[in-house]
């Protein structure tokens, strides 16, 4: 966050200092548009905010964005929305941008930052909720469940007991390896303690020996890690520098037995180096919670195939979770309108 708040957007704009901004700034209530209807937010905002809310199922346009949140103090979106140049500059009065997300690759955070808006997300609220989901695309995808329930529903299943029916893998004492080891991945790391699992991690920092020993985990170099582990599993933002990190290159590196799990962005994949990579066994299996486009097109041929597991990205979705992402976000955005540091800010 810069130490002022542009309030016009125009280079002869009056401009004010963070120390000089007060909450009796506002002669009315501070106006905010959000781009969903999330009961909790709006319950938190509409008493003491003009509360413009979206309406529909469907997604607002840019265009529909841009109109309603031209004269704004506020805005609180999710990550389906994309608050890129064109939209910031087009604002005359806003303050900030709150993202009803962890992720914030969907915001320039650079024209935000330059045009003296705080962006702020939800963090910390998910980490258990998504690394649940993590080790459940794990289990799943390596024992075959969502194979083995549709043979069940289907009728297929027609014979007793085969000694090489529906093989899967086991989970127990095998290898995870973990890319990102922040708050989502080392939750992950602790979950594999009660299946004995090895646990190596590649990290752009390496941690300190202390909290190694303390998560049980040891550093690997990226290559080395695909070489190695039996699962893998993304815990990584999305950037310039993670943009198709698993490419065809990386994912030659994986075990043939191997399986690769992303609970983070679908962009940090290589879709169609995936795709190769399930039809010529470079690997045994995948479990996707994300795509590179969503929702994922009917055409896409992930869906064809049942050596993969597909979530339509719900890391975060439990009502508990949800609800408290909600009351988040809204403080965010409120702490920011009455001159208060939010709980979470993004720094540029």
């Amino acid at each position: 966050m810069v130490n002022e708040f542009d309030l016009n957007h125009n280079t002869d704009r009056i401009k004010l200092k963070k120390s000089e901004v007060n909450p009796c700034i506002y002669l009315k209530k501070p106006s905010v548009y959000m781009t969903r209807y999330i009961p909790k937010a709006v319950e938190i905002l509409s008493a003491s905010c003009d509360l413009t809310v979206h309406k529909g199922r469907a997604f607002p346009s840019k265009k529909d964005i841009i109109k309603n949140v031209s004269n704004k103090d506020g805005l609180l979106c999710s990550l389906s929305d994309v608050i890129d140049n064109e939209v910031i500059v087009a604002t005359k009065k806003l303050r900030v941008i709150s993202s009803y997300s962890v992720g914030y690759d969907h915001i320039d955070i650079d024209t935000a930052t330059r045009y003296g808006i705080c962006v702020t997300y939800t963090p910390e609220v998910l980490t258990e909720t998504t690394a649940d989901l993590a080790f459940t695309l794990l289990l799943t995808t390596a024992r075959r469940i969502t194979e083995a329930d549709v043979l069940v529903r289907s009728g297929q299943w027609r014979s007793g007991w085969k000694y090489d029916f529906m093989l899967g893998s086991d989970i127990n004492g095998k290898t995870l390896g973990i890319i990102g080891l922040g708050r989502i991945g080392s939750a992950v790391a602790k979950r594999s303690n009660g299946f004995k699992m090895r646990v190596l991690y590649h990290d752009r920092n390496r941690l300190p020996i202390e909290k190694e020993d303390e998560l049980a985990v040891e550093y690997r170099s990226l290559e080395d890690l695909l070489k190695e582990s039996d699962f893998v599993s993304i815990h990584l933002p999305l950037n310039n520098d993670t943009f198709h990190l698993f490419n065809e290159q990386k994912l030659k590196l994986m075990k043939p037995t191997s399986y690769l799990i992303n609970t983070a962005r679908g962009s940090i994949i290589d879709e169609k180096a995936l795709i190769r990579a399930l039809k010529q066994k470079w690997i045994a299996g995948a479990g996707l919670d994300v795509f590179e486009t969503e929702p994922i097109s009917r055409n896409n041929l992930l869906l064809k195939m049942n050596n993969i597991v597909l979530a339509p990205h719900v890391g975060s979705s439990t009502t508990e979770t949800r609800e408290k992402m909600a009351e988040v976000a809204a403080m965010n955005l409120l702490n920011v309108l009455n001159g208060k540091k939010p709980l979470y800010e993004v720094k540029s």
